[in-house]
This record gives structure tokens, C-alpha cells and sequence, in this order.
């Protein structure tokens, strides 16, 4: 790992910074060239048995549509998943696995304050979250196969939610862009664009998230929950 990008694909970080963060999605092909997740789909699950870690998993068609389950789960419950439309997240890997914690190092030209953590997610084919958005900037390493993305329109707290699932899923959402991200491929977003994953096959996501600019921003976050 390189102390810090300097690139983003061809573009210079600062063309990023002005152009981009904050403003525009990306799409960054080849960010991290030759990219070998540090982490797989069983070490992630494997996380989600211990109590301290925060973890989640999403059915699709799960007893409900859109089912939510807190972990932490034993090994029955991963062995009781279909074999499709479902994903496991985790929270804060980088906080346990010291591979992880060193990709952090290559987004130092955000302020140090500003970065949150590195969550993973695990996904079988057609696995996803449903189409949402996120109150915070985030970037999307692919990690492992392939996943399409959709994004969309941009939202705010007032943008209509599906009913009956306590996720958070956009009733409407416009595709305005679309691409199928490989390993070392990477999606910045900024806060509130609509955005939609869905996994090509066994499929490992990095989220690299950054907190709110303004302690009003903060407060917004908290309300909204």
C-alpha cells in the first residue's frame, strides 16, 4: 500500500478535490491497480459471529420484503441463507483486521477528522441493499467479482421511503448512470445521491466512509434516524 493516493485512476487528486468531492459521483476505474482483498467472504462472517462486532444482514425476500437482522449470528444462521438476494455488512473492519485498517492510509488528503471507518460487505449473486442514499461521503472499493451500480437522483430526508421495512428504500429512483465494477474499480459518491448495488456473483464491497462538514449537518443525521 502506498502512504497515500496521489491519483485517482488518471486524475490528479487535487483535479478530485475541486471538481468532484462533495459536488459529483465518480467513477474511477483501476484506482487501486492489481487489488487483492485482504479479507474474504468467510473471515467476513466470521466477524459477525463475535459480540463486539456490529454486523447486519439484508434478505430481499427474506419473512419480510427487505428483512433486517442484527448480529451477532452463529453459524446456523449463514447456513440457513438462500443461495441468492441477501448480504452481510460489517461494521468498522478496519478496526480489527490491520489489513484493512492500512487502506485508510490512502485517503489522507481528506482531514483526518472527516474519516469514519471502512465497512464490508459480502454478497452471493444478486445480493444487495436496495436503492437508498447515505448522509455521509463515501467511496465504493470493489474488492471481489463484480457489481453493477445504478445511481440516481439526488435526495434529502424528505424523499418517499418504502413502507414495512425499516431500511431505508427509495420508492422512486432514476437511473442516470450505470457500471459494473471489477476489483480495484472504485465509485465515489458524495451524501445524498441515490445509489444501487447488486452483486454479478460472490462479491466483496470496501465502503470508506466521511463524516458530516457542520455540527448542524450532525444534528440533521440524528433527527432523521
Amino acid at each position: 500500500m502506498t502512504s497515500q493516493l496521489t491519483h485517482l485512476g488518471d486524475m490528479p487528486v487535487e483535479t478530485f478535490l475541486r471538481d468532484y468531492w462533495q459536488k459529483n459521483p465518480l467513477l474511477i476505474r483501476n484506482a487501486f491497480p492489481y487489488f487483492e482483498s485482504p479479507i474474504d467472504g468467510d473471515e467476513l462472517a466470521g466477524l459477525a459471529l463475535e459480540e463486539e462486532v456490529e454486523s447486519r444482514l439484508i434478505l430481499e425476500k427474506g419473512k419480510t420484503p427487505w428483512e433486517l437482522r442484527h448480529g451477532p449470528f452463529d453459524e446456523d444462521a449463514f447456513a440457513k441463507l438462500p443461495a441468492t438476494h441477501w448480504t452481510l455488512l460489517v461494521q468498522a473492519v478496519d478496526q480489527w483486521v490491520p489489513e484493512v485498517n492500512l487502506l485508510l492510509d490512502n485517503f489522507r488528503f481528506i482531514p483526518n477528522w472527516r474519516l469514519d471507518d471502512i465497512m464490508i460487505s459480502f454478497a452471493p449473486d444478486q445480493g444487495s441493499v436496495g436503492p437508498h442514499f447515505d448522509y455521509y461521503d463515501v467511496f465504493l472499493l470493489q474488492g471481489l467479482g463484480k457489481r453493477r451500480w445504478k445511481i440516481g437522483q439526488h435526495c434529502d430526508a424528505n424523499s418517499p421511503r418504502v413502507e414495512g421495512t425499516p431500511l431505508n428504500i427509495l420508492q422512486d429512483f432514476d437511473t442516470q448512470d450505470e457500471w459494473v465494477l471489477e476489483p480495484g474499480d472504485m465509485l465515489y459518491l458524495p451524501r445524498g445521491y441515490a445509489h444501487s448495488g447488486v452483486a454479478k456473483d460472490d462479491c466483496i464491497t470496501y465502503s470508506i466512509g466521511f463524516r458530516a462538514s457542520a455540527q448542524q449537518e450532525l444534528a440533521t443525521q440524528f433527527l432523521v434516524y
